[in-house]
């Protein structure tokens, strides 16, 4: 699943990822267990609402691992 990240078009962070939700472009999102949930609770919602799958990942870090960047991520999608 995660190295699905580094390869794939994708959004990294909560605002790109929120758009992509929004407009229905995202195919999965990637939440950080560690992230604020009040950072991440209005993306968990929409992805509720929309059906979007949410796969929850240990920490930040290995997210922004995973998405090849050099600090953690408390969001990430892939896009369709």
């Amino acid at each position: 699943m995660l190295e699905d990240l580094k390869s794939s078009n994708k959004t990294v962070g909560l605002k790109q990822s929120m758009k992509a939700v929004e407009k229905m472009t995202a195919k999965q999102v990637f939440i950080a267990k560690d992230a604020d949930e009040r950072v991440v609770g209005r993306i968990k919602e929409l992805c509720q609402k929309n059906n979007i799958p949410i796969v929850y990942v240990d920490t930040m870090k290995q997210l922004g691992k995973a998405c090849d960047i050099e600090v953690g991520a408390s969001v990430a999608c892939l896009l369709k």
